[in-house]
This record gives C-alpha cells, sequence and structure tokens, in this order.
C-alpha cells in the first residue's frame, strides 16, 4: 500500500494533477465527491478527510456524525474528460469513523464484508455486468415525454448518428481509466444503448460502475444530450436493467465448472442459483430499489418477473449462458432483475450473500424452466411453482423487512436506512395524481 501511495503523490507530481477528487456513495448510489488540492492528499492518506457523515443519505445518525474519508491509493485515475486543463484525478474512499472502525453504513465496506466471507469459504466472487442506459435530446420533456436522440433498435447500425460517436467516445474513455469494455451497441428502444464491461472482482466492478455512470453522463454533455440510467423512461418501449453474470473461482478453478455434468453447472453453481432464487423477492429493494423499477420488471418488454431458472431461458430471472466448448473458466450464470440505478455496493452483497446461502445450507435447485415464462398463464405458471417478484416498491419493503438475510448482509443501520428511503418514496409517489389518472377519469367521472 506504501508503494501504491508512493506511486499516486508522484503521478500526481509528475502529471501536474490540479485536484483530486475523493468518491464514495450514498445508501442509495448517488455518488458523493469532494475535491483536494494535490498538497493535501499525503495527509488525507495517513489521516482521512473529515466530514459530516449526517448530511449525507444513510450514511450516519446525527448525533455520530463525524467521519473520514481514506482514499484507496489502488483506485487513483486521471479523469480524460477533464484534458490538460486543470488535470483532475479521482479515488474511491473507505469511510470510518474518528477511532479508524469502518463506518457500517458505508456501502462500499459492506460490500468488503460480504467478500470476506465469501473468502473465509475459499471463494472469489466475480461479475460482468451488461448496462443499459437511455440518450435523450435533453433532460427536459413535454407532454410527450422525453425525446430519445434516435429512433433505432436493436443492434441497428445508424450512418452518421449520436450513438455511434457516444459510445466511441465513452468506450475510449472508460479504457482510459482502465476499465476493460467488452463490447457496446444499440439497444431494443429507441436512444437506448449497452456498454459491457469485461468481468472483474465484484469490488472493483462496483468501483467501476459507478466510474462508468459518471463517465456516459460527462460524455453525454459533451455532446449535447443527456444519458439516463432510469429503469424505465419511456413507455411503451423496454426499461434499461443490468443484466450481471457471476461466478465463483476457488483460486484459479471456476468453482461453477464441472465438466460432464449438466450444462457443465457444478453442484455448487446449483446452490448458488437455488439461493438467488430463494432470496430474490426479498432483496428486491435494493436489485430494484425505485418506483419506477417496478415499470420495467412489470411492462412486458423481456424483463424478468418471475422467479425461475433456465438454459439460455431469457424469460427467466436467472439464466444459464450457452456453454463454450473447452471454455470451463468462463462458466457463469446471469441475474437479469437487476437494474442500472441499482447501487452495485449493496446489490452485488445481497446477490453474492443469497448465493452463498444456498451452498452453505444445501438448497435444492427447482426444476429448469423450459418454456417461455411470460407466455404461460397465472394458473399454469402457479402449478409450475413460479414465484412472483414483487410487483411495486411497497410489496418489495414489505418482503425486505422481514428478511434476515438483508438485515445480516446489509447490518443493522444500512438496512433501517434503505429501507426508510424507500417507504419515503413510495409515501410520496402514492400522494401523486399522474396523467394517466387525469387522462382516464377527469372527463368520465
Amino acid at each position: 500500500m506504501d508503494k501504491q501511495r508512493d506511486f499516486v503523490l508522484r503521478t500526481i507530481e509528475e502529471r501536474g494533477v490540479k485536484f483530486v477528487r475523493l468518491w464514495f456513495t450514498d445508501v442509495v448510489g448517488t455518488l458523493k465527491s469532494v475535491a483536494l488540492a494535490p498538497a493535501e492528499v499525503e495527509g488525507a492518506f495517513t489521516e482521512g478527510l473529515g466530514f459530516d457523515g449526517s448530511a449525507i443519505e444513510g450514511l450516519t445518525r446525527a448525533y455520530e456524525s463525524d467521519l473520514l474519508a481514506h482514499p484507496d491509493p489502488t483506485t487513483f485515475q486521471i479523469l480524460p474528460w477533464r484534458g490538460e486543463i486543470d488535470p483532475t484525478a479521482r479515488m474511491f474512499c473507505d469511510i470510518t469513523t474518528p477511532d479508524g472502525e469502518p463506518a457500517v453504513a458505508d456501502p462500499r465496506n459492506v460490500l468488503k464484508r460480504t467478500l470476506e466471507k465469501a473468502a473465509e469459504a475459499g471463494f472469489t466472487f466475480y461479475t460482468h455486468p451488461e448496462i443499459e442506459f437511455y440518450l435523450l435530446q435533453s433532460a427536459r420533456f413535454g407532454d410527450g415525454g422525453p425525446e430519445p436522440v434516435d429512433s433505432a433498435g436493436y443492434f441497428d447500425n445508424v450512418p452518421g448518428g449520436t450513438a455511434h460517436d457516444f459510445r466511441r467516445r465513452a468506450v475510449r474513455m472508460l479504457e482510459d481509466l482502465g476499465i476493460s469494455v467488452e463490447f457496446s451497441h444499440h439497444e431494443a428502444g429507441p436512444g437506448q444503448n449497452e456498454i459491457d464491461l469485461r468481468y472483474a472482482d465484484a469490488l472493483t466492478m462496483a468501483d467501476n460502475i459507478m466510474t462508468f455512470r459518471t463517465v456516459v453522463k460527462e460524455v453525454a454533455i459533451e455532446q449535447g444530450v443527456y444519458a439516463t440510467f432510469m429503469p424505465k423512461p419511456l413507455a411503451g418501449h423496454p426499461g434499461s436493467g443490468m443484466h450481471t453474470h457471476m461466478s465463483l473461482f476457488e483460486g484459479d478453478a471456476n468453482a461453477f465448472y464441472e465438466a460432464g455434468a449438466q450444462y457443465q453447472l457444478s453442484k455448487t453453481a446449483r446452490k448458488f442459483i437455488a439461493g438467488l432464487l430463494r432470496h430474490a423477492p426479498e432483496i428486491s429493494a435494493v436489485t430494484n430499489q425505485f418506483v419506477n423499477s417496478y415499470k420495467r420488471l412489470w411492462s412486458g418488454d423481456e424483463a424478468p418477473s418471475y422467479v425461475s431458472w433456465g438454459h439460455n431461458n431469457r424469460s427467466a430471472l436467472v439464466r444459464v449462458p450457452l456453454y463454450k466448448p473447452n471454455k470451463g473458466q468462463s462458466a457463469r450464470i446471469e441475474y437479469r432483475a437487476i437494474d442500472s440505478a441499482a447501487n452495485p455496493y449493496l446489490a452485488y452483497s445481497l446477490m453474492l450473500a443469497a448465493g452463498l446461502k444456498g451452498i452453505q445450507e444445501d438448497y435444492e435447485l427447482p426444476p429448469e424452466a423450459t418454456e417461455d415464462v411470460w407466455s404461460l398463464t397465472d394458473a399454469e405458471r402457479k402449478a409450475l411453482g413460479y414465484e412472483a417478484l414483487p410487483s411495486n416498491l411497497d410489496e418489495a419493503i414489505r418482503l425486505m423487512e422481514s428478511s434476515e438475510l438483508a438485515a445480516e448482509t446489509l447490518g443493522e443501520q444500512v438496512f433501517e436506512n434503505v429501507l426508510r428511503n424507500k417507504r419515503q418514496e413510495w409515501v410520496g409517489y402514492r400522494a401523486q395524481v399522474t396523467p394517466w389518472e387525469l387522462r382516464s377519469n377527469l372527463e368520465l367521472l
């Protein structure tokens, strides 16, 4: 760590860095940032930077407000969108109390704790997200709703289109930040795009996702458009998910792979899937944390609404991708409910904890869904045992309230803060009179 700190200090001097931004998130996943002068960075390494945690959503209670942000030197990167004018760098932070203890309400620390539990069981957790988002003409909208930058569809090639230039610029910027991109393309909705990040350990990936969102927003501003990770910004068009491929490794060996097994899925993988399925409804208030998230899940646009798994079945909540011969190290599963607005630190913590619970308690994997789950009737789904995910945020909150897994994984303070934040959102939403209600009822009633 000392060598890494020395590297950071030396790079700041050699590259003429004028500002260093310290980044962390609140419980919702909103990025927080404070800029340091270069001369203050060494002191931040040794002592941390003090701030009022009670002013950050869910980070601490008012009577214990003093917290310290400790920059992680391994996350140091120069921000490419700043260019050569006042070069600026960033580092993610770990949050502690004044006596040096990790802050229990720090989302990054929640994920670290869960990863340590996995490590105690001999596992390293890797993730690979497919992140969808919309490009709009602006954040303003009229009666017709937000206006997308194009009317293209899935994998469409749009000569001279905004999305091409946008993706090229965003991908180059991500690569400059050391974030490897697997591929990018236009998605099914008008103005909707997807960029897939190459797999990494879950903590690195959660940091990468937060950086990714910032890059996408910055490139959009640069190109005169607006980017949104809202789960369902356009009625009648697909929502934006963050399908996440996951695998556990034991040392250098993929613990999800077993040659000769069905779909080459090991017993460990099958139990992990069983854990994800059993606990998916009760962690939905984190993986799908907004009122709007449930418009994506229940709008009929290929989002998974029912608890099921299948081999290459895109209607299933958990999909086992097509196996590539002689590539056992790439064995993985895909969780399809999580959306692009989730706090990755908390969501990945709960997804991992659910899978580990399945392994530790020897959960039995239910039968595979071989049919199109969406096309089944309610009676058929009930007969097959396909439980529904929550239909709205209120239902998700109620399920999470009684979840031992969520309470244990998040810790008491984060658990209560997430629930309080979500209850406030539901109360605010419930009090609204929507344009749909006015159109449907004003003249009729």
